[in-house]
């Protein structure tokens, strides 16, 4: 049985949780701009649902940023289960127009790993072709990779979502939004949109900008964002055709549209509940198989991103643990957000984990107190 919290903290933990929930009372004393969720599930149990800080409720809404990408890897596992889609088949048998400039071989695992080359258009993508991923698609078959394809990784921060949509649409016929929509999102009731519909805007909380943190947490992540030369022609490049970050996070029109790859609209129960939903089921049975749920998690790439300019490790679409990502154990996969959130299933311990932020916390990346939760869920989960 949860137990409610009466307190600056809101919401409700199961038995053995309750020094999280202290941890979390303690950092809302120590900030007074802290405005989060957290829920979590252990196998079919929910035992974290809580949230605290001003404006904030169980049931507000928030961009996330990558961890939309969670949605990504979903579409892809659901298509693999279905054998609909091969992820060591060249890219091109699906969507013939990729092979253009050399990009004949590359294989649906490396797109979906950072590797393919593509980790922005030249000149970059804008506004309107990301809304329109078809038009951005057809610009991204048509380049020369910025390097040598499954030579390296660099992270594909916006135009994975395009590459995988268009994929997503070649098999389908629908867009990634419209796919994930029809067989994920609305069959099992989740607060984790590609598209927010208008009625659901009331709900809608917005970002704070970044600023320096006062938090108690001694969690920290060494997250130094300090690209090399690719990565900084690749963010100038962005700096010079597309809406700043928090512009486009406030803005209706790219709620409405929900870019997968960082515009979805979530709560934390959302986060939480796609990969519970998805690995064990709540509503149902598991949307994904463990086997392919195994292949999709498995480190593809390990090491210094060519893009971001830190050591980074990715599965198909998932992120992976790293020493300076330090969400779960070896067998974790997820995804962060630029603004903090975080959401990530352990096979290890059977945690399912959502967090949303309102303020961004310096410098980018997962919440350092998102991570020192999700070590300490570890624990308990390991100890009982």
């Amino acid at each position: 049985m949860m137990t409610d919290i009466a307190s600056a903290l809101n919401g409700s933990v199961a038995p053995g949780y309750e020094q999280l929930a202290e941890t979390l009372e303690a950092e809302l004393a120590a900030d007074a701009d802290y405005a989060f969720q957290l829920t979590a599930y252990r196998g079919h149990e929910l035992v974290v649902d809580v949230h605290g800080g001003e404006g904030m409720t169980g049931d507000s809404l928030m961009i996330p940023f990558s961890v939309s990408k969670n949605s990504i890897a979903f579409s892809i596992a659901l298509l693999v289960d279905r054998g609909l889609l091969d992820l060591d088949a060249p890219v091109a048998e699906y969507w013939p127009e990729f092979a253009a400039e050399g990009k004949q071989h590359v294989l649906v695992r490396e797109l979906l790993s950072h590797q393919a080359g593509l980790p922005e258009a030249l000149p970059a993508l804008s506004d309107e072709e990301y809304a329109d991923d078809r038009s951005g698609a057809a610009r991204l078959a048509a380049q020369l990779p910025w390097w040598r394809p499954g030579a390296a990784f660099g992270y594909h921060g916006l135009t994975i979502g395009v590459l995988a949509s268009e994929l997503v649409r070649r098999i389908t016929g629908l867009g990634l939004q419209a796919f994930f929509e029809a067989e994920i999102r609305a069959p099992r009731s989740l607060d984790f949109y590609l598209g927010l519909p208008e009625a659901e805007e009331s709900r809608v909380l917005e970002l704070q900008p970044m600023r320096a943190s006062t938090s108690a947490s001694t969690g920290d992540i060494p997250f130094p964002r300090q690209p090399g030369q690719i990565g900084r022609q690749v963010f100038g490049s962005i700096a010079q055709t597309r809406s700043g970050q928090e512009a486009l996070a406030h803005a209706r029109w790219q709620r409405s549209v929900g870019s997968p790859a960082a515009y979805s609209t979530v709560s934390a129960r959302g986060i939480a509940g796609l990969f519970a939903e998805g690995v064990v089921g709540l509503t149902g049975p598991a949307l994904i198989s463990p086997h392919t749920l195994q292949v999709m998690a498995q480190p593809q790439v390990v090491g210094s991103d060519l893009v971001i300019g830190i050591d980074r490790s990715y599965g198909v679409v998932f992120q992976k643990p790293t020493d300076n990502l330090a969400f779960g154990g070896f067998r974790a996969f997820g995804h962060d957000g630029a603004g903090g959130a975080l959401g990530f299933h352990d096979p290890e311990t059977g945690i399912s984990f959502g967090y949303a932020v309102r303020r961004t916390p310096p410098p980018g990346g997962a919440d350092a107190r998102a991570i020192t939760a999700a070590k300490q869920l570890q624990k308990i989960a390991l100890a009982s």
